[in-house]
């Protein structure tokens, strides 16, 4: 049997002594369906604009506003009037989870390779660069409700996973095999720089961009567009999620803490600390001396806790949890001024005043929306959740609604 680079943890069943006593059951198979690795390549295309299948991440820049559709691409809209957003084109990069744009350029995860795109003129969009085979755990996610993933007859050097056909099969425990891998433990505005949310796995500086995946932190050299270098990669731990980038340190979120990593060498971002939290899946936001996570239980994110805890992390060295809010199901969450933003899932939009945290102040909460991610800019809030992206306006103590927009 093929001796196969499989992401790590895998799940192994030891052999049943008495071949009379072999248990089965039923369990959910995740089949990967696959595509030559030139073909997966070649498949990268601007189309026009198109129905959203699963809405993503948030990024904005300039007038535009770019939101993923999990693994199939970037849906782009003209926002010049936020009353009336327009959907002008589909940026199609299959298992693309996460951009970045500086000086006009757009910088993709495409499965295992990091992409360039100049964007200078919007409607010629254009590939300009391309890194190959910097992101090898693309594929470590399993699609929701697998109990396990077939990778037997998968061949990741020639070979990339576009998706997962589900079947029901019987999984004789005497016979797993090292093919067979537990789902549950895989798992600016106006200026040349755009801004992304909470939940981004990538993150700019000057000429670096920084990039977490599912278990290490990526540095690239940017100074040359179309052709990024990477200068380190560093293993950081289990299942990080989202990189949130504040006065020279980065923050990543795993599923099992926070870590911070100082920018003091920023080709070379080293190790501060690290904070153990419950297991959960985990945002980050800082603002002065305070972090904001919060921690999302369930499925694959571990335990039923859901949360947002308050680090001070006056002391990078030693960051502590010193207060924690019972939430509903978060995930994105930003700070405009004196207010933090909470996309707490079907709970709808959560606003508090944090003048005095770790003490927040409940001041209003957008309810009857499912809410994903958001973005506090200047002069107004962009928040996408349920297929749906929303705008909301700021006015003095107040934050108003002034448009919703669906992309399917």
């Amino acid at each position: 049997m093929k001796n196969l680079l499989l992401p790590l943890f895998l799940v192994f069943i030891c052999l049943v002594s008495c071949e009379d006593d072999k248990e089965t059951d039923l369990a959910s198979v995740a089949v990967p369906v696959t595509q030559s690795i030139a073909d997966f390549r070649a498949s990268v295309k601007v189309q026009e604009p198109r129905s959203i299948k699963e809405s993503g991440k948030i990024y904005a820049w300039k007038d535009y506003i770019f939101i993923n559709d999990k693994n199939e691409g970037v849906h782009i809209l003209d926002n010049t009037d936020p009353f009336n957003p327009q959907n002008i084109k589909f940026l199609k990069i299959p298992r693309n989870m996460d951009i970045a744009i500086k000086d006009e350029k757009l910088y993709a995860d495409n499965g295992m390779d990091l992409v360039v795109f100049d964007i200078s003129n919007i409607n010629k969009i254009y590939e300009v660069g391309r890194v190959q085979n910097v992101f090898p755990n693309y594929y470590s996610s399993a699609p929701a409700g697998a109990n396990y993933v077939d990778f037997e007859n998968f061949d990741p050097s020639k070979e990339v996973i576009v998706g997962y056909l589900m079947e029901t099969r019987k999984i004789e425990f005497a016979y797993r095999t090292d093919t067979w891998t537990s789902a549950e433990t895989q798992s600016a505005y106006g200026s040349s720089t755009g801004t992304g949310g909470s939940m981004a796995r990538f993150s700019l500086n000057d000429n670096m961009l920084y990039v977490a995946d599912e278990s290490s932190l990526s540095t690239f050299d940017i100074s040359s567009p179309e052709n990024p270098t990477r200068l380190n990669n560093e293993y950081v731990g289990w299942q990080v999620e989202t990189i949130f980038n504040y006065d020279e340190h980065l923050y990543l979120g795993s599923s099992t803490g926070m870590y911070i990593y100082d920018l003091k060498d920023p080709a070379r971002p080293n190790k501060v600390s690290f904070l153990q939290h419950v297991q959960g899946c985990d945002p980050v936001v800082v603002k002065d001396d305070y972090a904001y996570v919060t921690i999302r239980g369930g499925n694959s994110c571990g335990q039923d806790s859901n949360q947002l805890d308050i680090v001070n992390i006056s002391d990078k060295s030693n960051p502590q949890i010193v207060q924690t809010y019972e939430m509903e199901n978060p995930y994105g969450l930003g700070i405009k001024d004196n207010w933090l933003f909470v996309c707490d899932g079907n709970a709808g939009l959560k606003i508090f005043g944090i003048e005095d945290t770790p003490n927040l102040e409940y001041i209003n909460q957008f309810s009857n929306i499912n809410t994903y991610d958001v973005i506090p800019l200047d002069d107004r809030l962009l928040m996408v959740g349920d297929n749906t992206l929303y705008q909301y306006s700021y006015k003095g103590n107040e934050v108003n609604l002034i448009s919703s927009f669906a992309l399917n």
